[in-house]
């Protein structure tokens, strides 16, 4: 597996390349090492440039430094290994009672490329201004998400709506209480704590 071809894949032809996928004996440790680490570090990279050495001010708050670009930096990396994990493990439980397949290598799959137009996004944090386009990138999910259900998980036609709702649910869920809890722990470690806007700054 390819990892730039494989991005390019999922996103301009993810029909296709979903049946690649599941033709493929990947493990859970795979997917992990060779996919989600390497994804998900590029946007790491890209945090800690845009918020340690670039910085960001808006509506009076400064957020920047070093402090600041590891705290960013780790959260996405760690928050993509952790959000994968979970949301697979919660779906795949699912499974069963959508009539689909319970297979947990297949949903580490199905959530790991699913994810995938929210770490190519995340890149453009490197420009923290303009960062919130690239978290619209993550939209693109939940197409392939769908998609990718009923070739992953062997879904139904007659579930497939229904199992997509939840999984999306699932995967939503999953992002912001990994990400509130992330942040907790790496603000705790590194010291920081959300500016408090200055109201006179929006008037001057």
């Amino acid at each position: 597996m390819n990892l730039i071809d494989r991005v390019k894949n999922i996103i301009v032809n993810p029909k296709s390349e979903w049946v690649v996928i599941d033709n493929e004996s990947t493990t859970t440790q795979d997917i992990l090492k060779k996919y989600v680490i390497p994804l998900a570090a590029v946007a790491a990279v890209a945090s800690f440039i845009g918020y340690g050495l670039i910085g960001y001010n808006t509506f009076g708050m400064k957020l920047g430094g070093i402090n600041w670009g590891l705290y960013y930096a780790l959260s996405a990396l760690f928050g993509a290994i952790v959000g994968v994990l979970v949301s697979a493990w919660v779906i795949d439980m699912l499974a069963p009672s959508f009539g689909s397949e319970k297979n947990m290598n297949k949903s580490v799959q199905l959530t790991a490329y699913a994810y995938t137009p929210a770490w190519v996004g995340g890149i453009l944090a490197i420009l923290p201004s303009i960062a919130w386009i690239g978290s619209l990138f993550s939209l693109y999910g939940f197409y392939l998400l769908y998609v990718g259900l009923a070739i992953m998980k062997k879904t139904p036609k007659a579930q497939h709506t229904s199992y997509f709702v939840v999984s999306l649910i699932v995967m939503f869920v999953v992002f912001i209480l990994v990400g509130f809890v992330m942040g907790k722990i790496f603000m705790g470690l590194f010291g920081l704590s959300m500016p408090v806007p200055n109201v006179d700054s929006l008037f001057n």
